[in-house]
């Protein structure tokens, strides 16, 4: 098993000529778009469509008009000036999809760095998209299936490193190597391992400190996300990207 790290979406445009057919993506956008994704499937919504713009989040409501437009825009829900007329129904906060707004919907998303960072991986063996809340099961997935190949990819900020993406990416580090001795890691998800190491005595502690969270912290209505997504292991599934674009619960 070998575990390479992109610690900054800088580096995501150059996935396009990568070949990564036999290689595993897992994307991280911690604070918040994974972690929301991975909320609304366990709250039972049917699928999460991620998408870069919010012009395609629109041109899909209009071809399938029961879908959910979910999504942010320097971190706070889109609203109808920025798209021509509709406020979108969901911010991109994972506390909104309650399971009595979400069950059995479709949700069209799009954020600034996460939808992003997902939709560079299309190519992929396979793409989940993980958080801290499905971390053990995620890991539990990946060493169980003995994929040869592994890609963490930390969504960032802006084009900025994002650290609590890096914690997350490091602390899955830790568990593949636990699971898998003989895994090796790249100086990069080396990097990502010695900064969760130093991190994991108070996690939440260190991601309050990120630049995401102090700007969520700042917003009254957002600030409870920074812990709420700081929570390891409160989800037990996997959320995979299929091939038609959509994350869906893995049932295998």
């Amino acid at each position: 098993m070998n575990i390479d790290t992109i610690l900054t979406p800088t580096e995501l445009p150059a996935l396009a000529g990568r070949d990564l057919r036999e290689t595993v993506c897992v994307v991280f956008d911690i604070l918040r778009a994974t972690s929301t994704f991975v909320t609304a499937l366990h709250h039972g919504a049917k699928a999460i469509m991620p998408v870069c713009e919010i012009s395609e989040a629109l041109a899909i409501k209009q071809k399938q008009p029961d879908v959910l437009l979910g999504g942010e825009r320097d971190g706070v829900k889109i609203r109808a000036a920025q798209t021509g007329g509709i406020d979108f129904d969901f911010g991109n906060s994972p506390r909104e999809y309650t399971p009595e707004k979400v069950r059995g919907k479709t949700i069209v998303s799009t954020t600034t760095n996460g939808t992003r960072a997902l939709r560079a991986c299309v190519g992929a063996k396979a793409i989940l998209a993980a958080a801290f809340l499905n971390l053990g099961a995620t890991a539990k997935y990946l060493h169980q299936n003995n994929f040869e190949n592994i890609l963490l990819v930390c969504a960032g900020t802006r084009e900025n490193r994002a650290d609590e993406d890096v914690l997350a990416a490091g602390a899955l580090c830790e568990l593949l190597a636990r699971a898998n001795a003989r895994a090796a890691f790249s100086i990069s998800s080396e990097t990502a391992r010695r900064d969760y190491a130093q991190a994991k005595s108070d996690l939440l502690g260190a991601v309050r400190h990120a630049e995401n969270a102090r700007r969520l912290l700042a917003i009254p209505e957002l600030r409870d996300d920074v812990a709420f997504c700081s929570q390891r292991d409160v989800f037990p599934l996997i959320a995979k990207m299929e091939a038609d674009g959509a994350i869906r619960v893995c049932r295998s």
